[in-house]
């Protein structure tokens, strides 16, 4: 699920504040913990924890309404079945 959350604020990442997104790459991309992080902002862990989960529905709320990540998800799939369908038709030929 990390991965998902990643992936998705790669597209929606520029609708948080700055502290959000401070936060969020502190704990997904840094590895650190909510401790570390409640530690190095001087806030508490339950903030630091509050936040995370918030951003976390938004980028679920904002994929749901959006639909980027799904989207090129099933170009993906259709570039995959047209360079598969192109390959096939170049070894009929030869």
């Amino acid at each position: 699920m990390n991965i998902y959350y990643v992936e998705l604020f790669d597209y929606y990442g520029e609708l948080f504040t700055d502290k959000q997104k401070e936060y969020f790459k502190d704990y997904y991309f840094n590895n650190l913990t909510l401790q570390e992080i409640a530690d190095n902002n001087k806030v508490s862990k339950n903030a630091v924890h509050k936040n995370i989960k918030d951003i976390t529905k938004k980028l679920e709320y904002y994929e749901d309404k959006l639909k980027l990540y799904n989207n090129k998800k099933e170009i993906e799939k259709l570039i995959i079945n047209i360079d598969k369908g192109i390959k096939e038709k170049i070894e009929e030929l030869i």
